[in-house]
Parts: structure tokens; sequence; C-alpha cells
């Protein structure tokens, strides 16, 4: 069980984007800003993480612009917007981190750990042992373990998923679902 009573500025959180921040589509990809759905309460949630968390990083595959099908373009525009909401509903993200590599083995493609290990490098106070990674795939919890932070499963629409996986440490059915578990940390 994921003890969350110690959390606090010390600690760090890791947020996968799509299905986790906003609405996934199903065997494709969010290319542009009119397709981007933020799930409900996510800003609020964001809010309260900033008022828990030291630091608040996004870490996203983004093979579609590998691919060709997605352009960089958009993807940028995409997270300057979704920032832009984030910060007017009172919350922070410090940084978002992207791979577009299409192949596996890319040391920066989840579950390859290469964008957590970035964002110490960019911010040396980041300590695994007091981190968090959020996702809604078995991808993102191995991320999680091979950087050595906790993890925590949201299903989204991936209900397939064995929740009894061990690289799982915690299941939440949404964002604002976990951020209200916090609020007693304020």
């Amino acid at each position: 069980m994921l003890s969350l009573t110690h959390i606090n500025k010390t600690w760090t959180l890791f947020l996968d984007r799509d299905g986790v921040i906003n609405d996934e589509k199903h065997m494709d990809y969010v290319h542009t800003w009119e397709e981007f759905i933020f799930f409900p309460g996510v800003k609020e949630a964001i809010k309260i993480f900033g008022e828990v968390f030291g630091q608040i990083f996004v870490v996203t595959n983004q093979r579609g612009v590998g691919k060709g099908v997605t352009k960089l373009e958009d993807l940028k525009i995409i997270h300057k917007n979704m920032l832009r909401e984030i910060t007017e509903a009172g919350g922070r993200i410090d940084a978002i981190y992207f791979c577009t590599d299409v192949e596996e083995a890319s040391p920066n493609r989840k579950p390859n750990p290469g964008m957590g290990l970035l964002a110490k490098k960019e911010f040396p106070d980041v300590d695994f042992s007091k981190a968090i990674m959020i996702g809604n795939t078995l991808s993102d919890m191995e991320f999680g373990r091979r950087l050595g932070v906790k993890t925590i499963l949201l299903p989204s629409d991936r209900r397939e998923i064995n929740q009894e996986d061990d690289r799982i440490d915690a299941i939440y059915e949404s964002l604002i679902s976990f951020a209200k578990t916090l609020e007693g940390n304020l």
C-alpha cells in the first residue's frame, strides 16, 4: 500500500499525458489542440498537486510525431495551450518531456527511463525515492519501476490491465480522486 501522509514539497510527481490528463483517442493520437480534451477535474487536481509536490513533470510518448502523422508544431501548440489552461486554473507543470521516437529501444521512450533521468539532470533536487509516477499503462508503471519511484495506475479506458501487477503500487479512478486524498497534506 502506498502511504501518502509523508508526501510534501520534497516529493516529485511524474504524470503521463494521454489517458491521464486528457482523453486518449483509441488506436490513434491526439493530433491537434482541437482534439485535446481535459479529463474532468484534472485542472483542479494539478492545482492541488502544485500545493503538495515540489516538482511536477509530464512525461509522454508521442510516437505520432515520429510516424509523421502528428506535426511537431501541433504537439508544441497542444502543450503550450495545456500549460496555459493549467496555469489559469492555479496549477503548474514544471516541465514537459516528450519522446517522438518510434523505436521501442529508444532510451527516452517509456518504459525506458530517459525522460525521468533528463528531469533529474535539469532539476537536481529530484529524489527518485521521493517520487510518484501516475500513468494509465503498464509501460508507465515499468518506467516508474526503472526509476525506482512509486507508481499509481489510472485505468481510464484500459480496463484490460491486470490490476494485480506488481509494478502497480496503487490504483485510483482519476487524477482528482488521487488529489483529494492529498488534501490532508496541505
